[in-house]
């Protein structure tokens, strides 16, 4: 059986930037080249020509951008010998380069990926071996940096450190850009990282997502052993830092609630849904009338248990404080209590009224912590996790 190709070359990114442009100022074109000088003017007071300006250079930078747009002209072939359930499975790996895979997908899965996650090599000082390798020699870089002259050290301190981190941005970079260029308007890309190069990962992407596109860095605790070869202190985490296509709405990565868990956590139920009561005075006795004279002022609750804040008819008057007479605070200043008074309720506790408020199963969602500490995500677990699958001997991703 003759296996057909499934991706041959990918789009010419290039030529759809110059189309995207033509279409937007036509005007700025002449004789099929852009006039820069008419674009600026089009494009008024949003053009810095400044000289200096916040940002991260380095060297082959340019290159890595254009490296980026370059077309591949490699070709993705079905293996289905050496697949699983190959007629009817839902899921495809591609094994190759991951820059030059990144490219492919661009003709089918361009603007349509709701998730990437990438765990790229970390920056350990020593060479990186990829295929677009344009790395500096070590003299290179000195000379690059102005720790050479004549072809001779002019310190016996030189600087080579720097040499890796430009190896491993020149790699990140077209990677990032690659994949910008895969996800949805809603999409978010995860990357994992360390210390190393924490800083000019932001850097990077706040260049290519947009500043306002970050979303969070997460700090995952990985090893919580700690590795016991470092100088100073044992490192035993890692970092995730997250980015979106476009800026999302708060909330959009919180976690919905299901339904038997909010069936078991929110039991009342009125015309606005189910919810439960939460106490409406602070529990924390640092706060009080003493220092919140704001939140200091009462209810009134009338025969069948409703809450007003007038004394009418003979009302029970509510006060925020203790059992033991501390004068403590409501959470809510009077204001709120006035336009939300709907969303309060009394409950007798031991003979005496509480006022509580309603907290809707609606916005149960929970937001998801920045400090990762679950078992499930030590590096030992999906160590063990990836042996059951694949053998502990296994060498598949070297």
């Amino acid at each position: 059986m003759t296996i057909e190709p499934i991706e041959s070359g990918s789009e010419d990114l290039v030529t759809q930037n110059i189309a995207a442009l033509k279409a937007l100022f036509p005007e700025a074109f002449t004789e099929g080249k852009i006039d820069f000088d008419v674009l600026k003017q089009l494009l008024g007071g949003t053009v810095d020509e400044r000289e200096e300006k916040y940002g991260l250079n380095w060297h082959g930078k340019r290159r890595a951008r254009q490296l980026a747009l370059t077309p591949s002209t490699g070709t993705l072939l079905p293996c289905p010998e050496d697949s699983v359930d190959w007629d009817t499975t839902q899921n495809l790996m591609i094994e190759g380069d991951n820059l030059e895979v990144l490219k492919l997908l661009q003709k089918s899965y361009a603007g349509k990926v709701k998730l990437i996650y990438i765990d790229p090599p970390y920056n350990t000082g020593k060479d990186f071996v990829y295929p677009d390798d344009f790395r500096d020699n070590i003299k290179n870089y000195l000379e690059l940096t102005e720790q050479l002259e004549g072809g001779r050290k002019i310190t016996s301190n030189t600087e080579t450190s720097g040499r890796f981190h430009t190896d491993w941005l020149n790699m990140i970079y077209p990677r990032l850009k690659s994949a910008h260029g895969l996800m949805k308007s809603d999409g978010a890309i995860f990357i994992s990282i360390d210390e190393r190069e924490l800083q000019n990962l932001r850097y990077i992407c706040d260049s290519i997502f947009g500043e306002e596109c970050f979303v969070a860095a997460l700090t995952l605790l990985c090893n919580p052993k700690g590795r016991s070869q470092d100088k100073y202190f044992a490192t035993n985490h890692e970092y995730i830092v997250v980015y979106s296509r476009t800026p999302l709405p708060k909330g959009y990565f919180a976690i919905s609630k299901e339904p038997e868990q909010i069936d078991a956590e929110y039991p009342e139920e009125d015309d606005g849904g189910k919810f439960r009561l939460l106490e409406l005075r602070n529990t924390h006795r640092e706060f009080g009338k003493h220092n919140r004279k704001n939140l200091y002022y009462p209810f009134f609750i009338d025969e069948d248990g409703e809450v007003f804040l007038s004394n009418e008819n003979g009302r029970q008057a509510v006060w925020p404080n203790w059992d033991d007479g501390f004068e403590g605070c409501w959470t809510w200043e009077r204001p709120k209590a006035e336009r939300d008074i709907d969303f309060l309720a009394a409950k007798a506790v031991n003979g005496k009224w509480k006022i509580y408020r309603k907290g809707y199963a609606s916005g149960a969602d929970r937001m998801l912590k920045t400090i990762l500490i679950d078992k499930q995500f030590y590096t030992e677990r999906g160590q063990k996790e990836f042996n059951k699958l694949f053998g502990t001997k296994t060498k598949l991703f070297q």
